[in-house]
């Protein structure tokens, strides 16, 4: 069923749009109602206004704290049409009902993300008004319009024009969405005031875990389906925009991203944006089959590829550097599943569009990697959160524990092995050179396995390599392993009971060791 339009109250933070929505509505013969600022651009744009204090016969008081919180107001949002009470009501105390409510709410997260912003200020930025509007007309949604996005002007004007009105089914979307609206904006402010302390000042660290965890994501897309077939999926992204992610990357080619794309897409990009400029890395069900650096991006894909070119069929590869024509013409020759990079220059895309399948994600510069939030993780009957393992190790002043110190092409090796480590599964065991992975053990339940896998996968010799474990080497056979097939240098965390055995050897070896103090376990 359609209800009429005939009134709407406009109240606006965000003003993209609302001149012409305002025309429009007029042309269409609403009368419009507004507070504020928004009165005041309508009116300037030649659009006919009736100010809300002029309806109340209260003005805006309290630095404009108060100016629709009002009986004629909200009687008129909240009245139900087919109740003949509350019409008798509304005509006893001469309110006009409203039908559509136009609103969205100040910027409270924008303004408490803000470099030096006092308590005050933000605590000024908490809607009253508008989310009480909001809620009002959300929940008489039987009845009344409520937008608080201004990307549905469009939808919502056509309607009007083309019924009068609007349809039952556009009330309920539409309420929704506000629901959803004010439930984050609630959301924010509460996170925001939890870590507020008892004068008014805010940590310097990190936020503390909440006591109630609330996520605001919006979806993305639908997914053909998850890991498998048979399971349904969807892709949601975090509703804040923050700086360049495999989330709000733009594809400009390929079939549709699957579940298993993104989980390797993020993997690539990861480790990518964690290498210095110049990277490539290739991810394949989860795990790096291999990283290097070069001064063009397409020897960075060869090295990368030479590691373990028979796992990086199907894979999907990442760059921290714009992709040239060269680069993809050495990635046209085989069957990947995708690519990633800042950039792809225009010999790139011509080279590539052929290969109509491959899916291509452009994601803008990305210096370093930077991650916002935490990293969660759902179990049976709840979920975990932790800080996502991004710190970085200076490598250089780990404590070197061996006779023998590493040489300068040893610690550049080191430094290489211990930025992918920390990117593959554990049991995690990598081989490396300073600008490349030889060779790269992940996920067996046993550390020597591990060391062994990655020596069986490499393609390169191993002699004069690094090896970085994610974790201590609880006995001496991994690094055993290792000394054997040529390795000269090993980064680990340390803190075995059997460190000495495994310091002593790395000595019998004349291995360079050295322990960083810190693991990383990535389950």
């Amino acid at each position: 069923m359609v209800e009429p339009v005939c009134r709407a109250l406009v109240s606006t933070f965000d003003k993209e749009g609302i001149v012409p929505f305002c025309r429009d509505l007029e042309a269409a013969g609403v009368e419009i109602l507004s507070t504020g600022g928004t009165a005041r651009l309508l009116k300037e744009n030649g659009v006919s206004v009736v100010r809300v204090s002029e309806r109340t016969g209260f003005p805006e008081m309290l630095d404009g704290r108060v100016k629709t919180l009002h009986p004629r107001i909200h009687a008129g949002i909240l009245a139900v049409r087919s109740d003949a009470r509350h019409m008798e009501d509304l005509k006893r105390a001469g309110i006009d009902p409203i039908d559509l409510v136009v609103a969205n709410l100040y910027p409270f997260e924008k303004t408490a993300s803000m470099e030096g912003i006092g308590l005050g200020e933000v605590v000024e930025m908490i809607d009253v008004g508008g989310p009480t509007m909001v809620r009002a007309a959300a929940k008489n949604f039987a009845h009344v319009g409520v937008v608080v996005d201004p990307a549905d002007y469009p939808a919502v004007i056509e309607e009007i024009r083309g019924t009068g009105g609007l349809s039952a089914a556009t009330r309920l979307a539409l309420a929704v969405k506000a629901f959803r609206h004010t439930c984050a904006y609630d959301s924010a402010v509460s996170s925001y005031l939890s870590r507020v302390g008892p004068r008014g000042e805010l940590p310097s660290g990190p936020a503390p875990f909440p006591e109630t965890l609330d996520l605001r994501l919006s979806k993305a897309s639908d997914l053909v389906y998850g890991e498998n077939p048979h399971q349904r999926a969807a892709f949601y992204r975090d509703a804040l925009p923050g700086g360049a992610s495999v989330a709000r990357a733009s594809q400009l080619q390929g079939k549709a991203l699957s579940f298993n794309n993104l989980l390797d897409f993020d993997g690539a990009f990861a480790l990518a944006a964690s290498l210095p400029r110049g990277a490539c890395a290739i991810v394949k069900h989860g795990n790096p089959c291999g990283a290097a650096l070069a001064r063009s991006a397409a020897d960075a894909f060869r090295k990368a590829l030479s590691c373990d070119p028979t796992s990086a069929f199907g894979g999907v590869i990442a760059f921290n550097v714009p992709v040239d024509g060269e680069a993809a013409g050495a990635i046209a020759e085989a069957f990947y599943e995708g690519v990633l990079a800042p950039a792809f220059e225009p010999a790139a895309r011509e080279a590539l569009v052929r290969k109509k399948n491959l899916r291509l994600l452009e994601t803008g510069e990305f210096g370093g990697l930077a991650r916002s939030g935490w990293d969660l993780r759902r179990v049976h009957g709840g979920l975990l959160a932790q800080d996502w393992d991004d710190a970085p190790d200076a490598v250089r002043d780990a404590k070197v524990v061996t006779r023998r110190a590493p040489t300068e092409e040893e610690w550049g090796a080191l430094e290489f092995a211990w930025t992918v480590v920390r990117h593959v599964k554990s049991n995690a065991i990598v081989y490396a050179l300073a600008d490349r992975t030889l060779g790269i053990g992940a996920g067996q339940m046993s550390r020597v396995d591990s060391a062994r896998f990655g020596i069986l996968k490499a393609r390169l010799p191993l002699r004069g390599a690094a090896v970085a474990s994610d974790a201590f080497f609880p006995f001496r056979d991994g690094l055993d392993v290792a000394a054997e097939a040529g390795v000269t240098a090993a980064i680990q965390p340390g803190g075995s009971i059997r460190d000495q055995e495994v310091i002593a050897a790395a000595d019998e070896h004349d291995m360079a060791m050295v322990f960083t103090g810190r693991r990383h376990f990535r389950h």
